[in-house]
């Protein structure tokens, strides 16, 4: 940095240093207010650089081209990977930046016209019945998330790519006066939550209490604006699926076929993948489970394994014949491609959601299995079949209606109602098949007028760090940890979706999420808003003044105008993280427009000087009401902040397309205080490290003394900790562990056996790992 005694960056006089560093950094700053204000000094010699002749002819001639200003729009939208997690590609090729060309005079006069109609020009803000339903006339909105599965708690990548994207997109047509409903809920039937209640003991149902309410309160925090947020195990479920299922078994959509499965004689069951574990047929690896090895990561079909054992009783399974039922797909694609054509004709799918949709009718649509042979699950209502129940693939989906059904009786005028009801589906890429292709041909080949996806959104993966998010491994932020960092609900909010992944993965990182907090946050948005309301309260006594605008102004509001068109266009194609820029441009103009005018220092001069004092400061707290607006649905909380410092009338709580003047003088704003708070290094750094890995809970350690003989209670704690350690182990293999991390944690549950052993009073056998026995 400059020095504080000198004008130059390394030696007593100016340099070449000093030309290069500054020629490099004025495309993107062009004035020295672009720097944090704490960096005073090197503001100083950015602005003596500027001013002086030779910079200046450089400005006029060489680095001032319409390309290089193009540039430097660029580099402010899209911040080089040294100062940010790279920004991802665009769904869809990126409009003209609006910011950089040449103002119209036409332009100019209609933003100062609107800005003249003031706040009556507004709509007046929707208020929609309780429940919301379809109204004729208006546009309707159906928003869904893909259904979280119940038995896992969400990490950061699942909020962003599924509730928290569908939520910030509701909020935004709730503003625009749509007419929307937004349901979600948790899916609880299938093998996952047989398996989990196994592990802990539990009954399935007991499973899918105790989770579904982690899931609420995970969303609750993070300020999840459903309509209704429900599950799939209810009567309204049976009563749907079975209707459906009954309508495509009556218009010949459905087959039967044997399947061989292996069956355990002791549970009296057919077993499902993840009830089998044996030795893999092509790696010999001796836990690998019954639909893929996690040794080779070879797919595996169950029967294929070697001395296959039961996983619920460890009982040797048989091979026998089992009747299924098959969504006969090949006959739906006759249906299934014309009504693709016309929704991705008329409506916003994702990219790769088209992609991966062409990519399944390309290679040809197979028959697919729609049952299973469970107990957990919605009962198939077949002769023949009464044992089994639906494959979770063909009955969540049918969540979304159920979960409505349970929100209002008259479900069918969303879910029936294809003509009055846009539906938009929100999810990561790996479910789009499902929602594309299988969901879809259920309800066509049911032929009962069910509404379908209009807009497909698809998100690719966020990842975590330089890895994948990893619960057993205490890897990643999880959704009921993000509580406890100290870092408020909308600075997440705000973070996932500024790196939203729209075109290809992005990934969190502790340090981006610092600089963002700190410069787009506090030093950029925060910044001016406080210092827009703090000029009311401090120069004009906490009321509005009067504003005389210049053609300076109105140059301003056409640039904000154009700005705020530019977020719409951005969110009614669903580009959610794109539109963010928007709001954070708004920002950076207001900084720039105070500090050029320097209304602190006006309000001391004359009367002109004076007036143009209130001119900026009333121009610029009424920036500040309309962000309180367009923050809404990335930030609700800041945004009712800010509402609550400047007063902002209720009925100006609406989206437009035009810049008007909410606040007029004479309004009285209220306290104005911080928005936002510094993330300290230090702080960031004990987060990175705590969510690193490790944080599992710890076992004995191996140095602990050896235990008394003949104490039940200790035998007892000993036991479970095996099974839990044990437990643990086949996490880390499920998960793909590292080896060295797998071959720890297999030592620790050595010395436990030990300790075990010792409790019970036996002499400890010299255990050593699988794998390792001597021949």
């Amino acid at each position: 940095v400059s020095r504080p005694d000198s004008a130059s960056l390394a030696q007593d006089t100016k340099s070449v240093a000093d030309v290069v560093v500054w020629g490099t950094l004025f495309p993107v700053l062009q004035n020295e207010t672009s720097l944090p204000s704490e960096l005073q000094a090197l503001r100083s010699w950015f602005q003596s650089m500027t001013l002086s002749e030779a910079c200046r002819k450089a400005v006029d001639s060489i680095l001032m081209p319409k390309a290089l200003l193009e540039f430097k729009s660029y580099l402010q939208k899209e911040p080089p990977p040294c100062l940010a997690v790279e920004r991802v590609t665009s769904n869809e090729p990126e409009e003209e930046e609006s910011a950089e060309r040449t103002l119209t005079e036409e332009e100019i006069a209609a933003a100062a016209d609107a800005w003249a109609r003031g706040a009556a020009a507004l709509p007046k803000p929707w208020q929609p019945q309780n429940p919301v339903l379809p109204v004729e006339g208006m546009r309707n909105v159906l928003i869904t998330s893909a259904l979280p599965y119940v038995n896992n708690v969400p990490h950061l990548g699942n909020i962003i790519g599924c509730v928290l994207s569908a939520d910030t997109f509701a909020r935004y047509c709730r503003l625009r006066n749509w007419n929307t409903l937004y349901v979600c809920g948790t899916d609880e039937y299938g093998t996952a939550t047989e398996t989990k209640a196994v592990e802990e003991g539990l009954t399935p149902q007991e499973i899918c209490n105790k989770y579904h309410a982690i899931h609420a309160d995970v969303y609750r925090w993070f300020n999840i604006s459903f309509d209704y947020f429900g599950r799939t195990t209810t009567s309204y479920q049976t009563t749907i699926a079975q209707d459906i299922f009954q309508r495509l078994l009556a218009r010949g959509f459905l087959l039967q076929d044997t399947v061989e499965q292996l069956r355990c004689e002791d549970c009296q069951r057919f077993l499902a993948d993840r009830f089998v574990e044996g030795t893999c047929p092509f790696c010999s690896y001796e836990e690998a489970r019954g639909d893929q090895c996690d040794k080779c990561g070879k797919l595996i079909n169950a029967v294929e394994l070697k001395n296959p054992q039961c996983k619920l009783c460890r009982g040797a399974p048989v091979v026998k014949p089992t009747q299924h039922l098959f969504l006969d797909l090949p006959k739906l694609e006759e249906r299934l491609e014309p009504w693709l054509e016309q929704s991705w004709a008329t409506g916003d799918w994702t990219a790769n959601a088209r992609y991966i949709t062409r990519s399944w009718i390309r290679d040809g649509l197979k028959p697919r299995c729609i049952t299973r042979d469970l107990k957990w699950g919605t009962p198939v209502p077949l002769d023949g079949f009464r044992d089994k129940v639906f494959y979770v693939w063909f009955d969540a989906p049918i969540g979304y209606l159920s979960i409505t059904a349970n929100y209002t009786e008259q479900w069918e005028r969303w879910w029936k109602n294809p003509q009055q009801v846009e539906l938009y589906n929100f999810m990561a890429k790996d479910n789009v098949p499902f929602h594309s292709v299988i969901f879809p041909c259920s309800l066509l080949g049911a032929d009962d007028n069910y509404t379908l996806v209009n807009h497909l959104i698809a998100t690719e993966y966020l990842n975590y760090e330089d890895g994948k998010f990893s619960k057993s491994r205490g890897v990643g932020v999880f959704g009921d940890m993000a509580k406890d960092t100290g870092i408020p609900a909308d600075i997440w909010r705000f973070y996932l979706l500024y790196l939203r992944p729209e075109g290809q993965d992005s990934a969190f990182s502790w340090s981006d999420l610092m600089l963002k907090n700190n410069s787009e946050l506090l030093n950029n948005l925060g910044n001016f808003i406080n210092r827009a309301g703090m000029f009311v309260c401090k120069f004009f006594g906490g009321t509005v003044p009067n504003m005389v605008l210049t053609l300076d102004d109105k140059r301003l509001l056409a640039r904000v105008t154009l700005e705020l068109r530019q977020y719409h266009q951005l969110l009614e194609k669903v580009r959610i993280r794109d539109a963010l820029r928007c709001i954070l441009s708004i920002s950076r103009h207001g900084n720039q427009y105070i500090q050029v005018n320097e209304p602190w220092k006006r309000i001391k001069g004359d009367e002109k000087d004076r007036q143009r004092a209130g001119t900026v400061t009333g121009v610029a707290v009424n920036m500040a009401s309309m962000l309180a607006v367009m923050l809404q649905p990335y930030m609700p909380s800041v945004s009712s902040a800010i509402q609550g410092q400047l007063c902002i009338p209720p009925d100006c709580l609406v989206l437009s397309h035009d810049f008007t003047c909410t606040l007029p003088p004479g309004h009285r704003v209220g306290t104005v205080s911080p928005l936002f708070q510094k993330l300290e290094n230090d702080q960031v750094e004990a987060l990175r490290k705590r969510f690193g890995g490790g944080q599992a809970k710890p076992t004995p350690p191996a140095s602990a003394p050896p235990p008394a003989p003949g104490d039940p209670q200790l035998v007892m704690q000993l036991t479970e900790e095996v099974a839990k350690q044990g437990n643990h182990i086949r996490q880390l293999k499920a998960n793909k562990a590292e080896k060295a991390q797998v071959a720890v944690e297999v030592a620790k549950l050595l010395e436990l056996k030990k300790q075990l052993a010792l409790a019970e009073g036996r002499s400890p056998e010299v255990l050593v790992p699988k794998g390792k026995q001597k021949k």
